[in-house]
């Protein structure tokens, strides 16, 4: 029995030490690789914003996709420790207070919006869905302020009972909505990831 587990453990950790070997500080990257296999949202000299960016692994990625012309600009209340791309810039900010000079300094020329979010969790599924859900509402009116007509949005919510009341928002706001659970993510997790595409 405790071998099974020990395997068990090695597999959920394979993402961990891929990343470390990567240079990338959390397996999250992979969970932005497989959206961005399938989908195609980041191109060269896109501008691009990372809600919830820390500890950068998202951040790094959409600079690579972007390349030196494109423009990613990272927020998050924690701090990022890692060194930043030069075509990447970092707000320690609060989400759900993010005041209109950001936008006004920021500009509302978004090709992709992302937020990787996730709150801190109580161990109460219904306190966690619902933590969830306002990020991801506060994570969508930015995304309606800030993406250009035709952009994209990707969103992580925790499956539960106000999951339909935001895939609806999605699709008001978006011509076409996908949803998408990346095979990176651990089992036992209740996240899954929606897509907007198309901003209207």
């Amino acid at each position: 029995m405790k071998r099974s587990n020990t395997k068990r453990n090695r597999w959920q950790d394979h993402y961990s030490r891929r990343a470390k070997k990567e240079k990338f500080p959390a397996r999250s990257v992979y969970k932005l690789q497989e959206i961005q296999r399938k989908y195609n949202l980041i191109k060269k000299g896109d501008k691009v914003l990372d809600l919830g960016c820390s500890p950068g692994s998202w951040l790094l990625l959409a600079a690579k996709l972007t390349g030196a012309g494109g423009r990613v600009v990272g927020v998050d209340l924690q701090p990022v420790s890692i060194e930043i791309p030069s075509n990447a810039r970092v707000y320690k900010a609060d989400i759900l207070s993010i005041n209109d000079e950001f936008f006004r300094s920021e500009g509302q020329d978004f090709n992709i919006i992302l937020s990787d979010m996730a709150p801190a969790t109580s161990g109460s599924k219904h306190v966690d869905s619902a933590r969830s859900f306002n990020l991801c509402q506060a994570a969508l009116s930015i995304a309606q302020n800030m993406l250009i007509p035709g952009g994209s949005f990707v969103c992580k919510i925790f499956q539960g009972e106000d999951f339909k009341a935001f895939s609806d928002s999605v699709k008001s706001s978006f011509n076409k909505t996908r949803i998408f659970k990346p095979q990176s993510s651990r089992k036992a997790s209740r996240e899954i990831y929606i897509i907007g595409l198309g901003k209207k």
